[in-house]
């Protein structure tokens, strides 16, 4: 029985971050019939909407929109593939760009609230693995307690943030991205479109999923 629901919760925590790459990776195979690259179409969709200031780059650290900066970063698979995934990718960035050109207050919140959620997961992991010298040196009843339930919030803050974030990204996905990628993207490719434009959106529901099991695995360490 134990194994079972240790099964079962590995499956709920592993399988939206296993699924959303194997989308991405089921459509990365390259197009020869597809007119440029992701970075190309994502510096085309800039002029043509009149975004200035905004450059696109090839970053290391992920698919992303940085604000402060005014950059569309892509992964070197994204920003120099010639295939639905690095194009559909691109669009999703720029995406971000469009809210933050038109002012879209959910991006500059979630902005930061990213923030937030990186500090309290910086936070709890030092708590977590202070906790038991804390309690050794302050000998107070209830101080482990006190000092757990502290990276408990921690943890959760994170958490919480990447699901709230969900909302800015199904927003560049589907209101930004895909009735620009209508006009670029051939018909028949339109539901891998959207499936890679999904998968975009879970890679924040994968990143709470394992923010929650970051939490258990320490409270399964401190047990000992």
């Amino acid at each position: 029985m134990i194994v079972v629901v240790i099964a079962l919760l590995l499956a709920i925590f592993l399988l939206p971050n296993a699924w959303a790459k194997w989308v991405l990776s089921r459509h990365s195979r390259g197009r020869d019939d597809y007119p440029g690259t992701g970075a190309e179409l994502a510096d085309h969709l800039l002029r043509r909407l009149g975004i200035e200031g905004v450059k696109v780059e090839m970053t290391e650290h992920g698919d992303h929109y940085d604000p402060e900066a005014r950059r569309v970063r892509l992964s070197r698979e994204h920003y120099e593939g010639r295939s639905l995934t690095a194009v559909t990718v691109a669009a999703h960035e720029v995406g971000h760009a469009i809210q933050h050109h038109e002012g879209y207050a959910p991006l500059a919140a979630r902005a930061r609230m990213v923030g937030v959620a990186q500090r309290a997961e910086k936070l709890g992991a030092l708590l977590m693995m202070a906790a038991p010298f804390l309690f050794i040196l302050t000998r107070l009843p209830g101080g482990l307690a006190i000092v757990i339930a502290a990276a408990v919030i921690s943890f959760g803050t994170a958490a919480l943030v990447h699901l709230v974030t969900l909302p800015v990204e199904f927003d560049a996905s589907f209101n930004r991205a895909l009735p620009l990628l209508k006009e670029y993207v051939p018909p028949y490719d339109m539901p891998g479109a959207r499936h890679v434009l999904t998968a975009c959106a879970f890679t924040y529901v994968a990143a709470s999923l394992a923010s929650i099991l970051n939490l258990g695995r320490w409270l399964v360490i401190l047990r000992r």
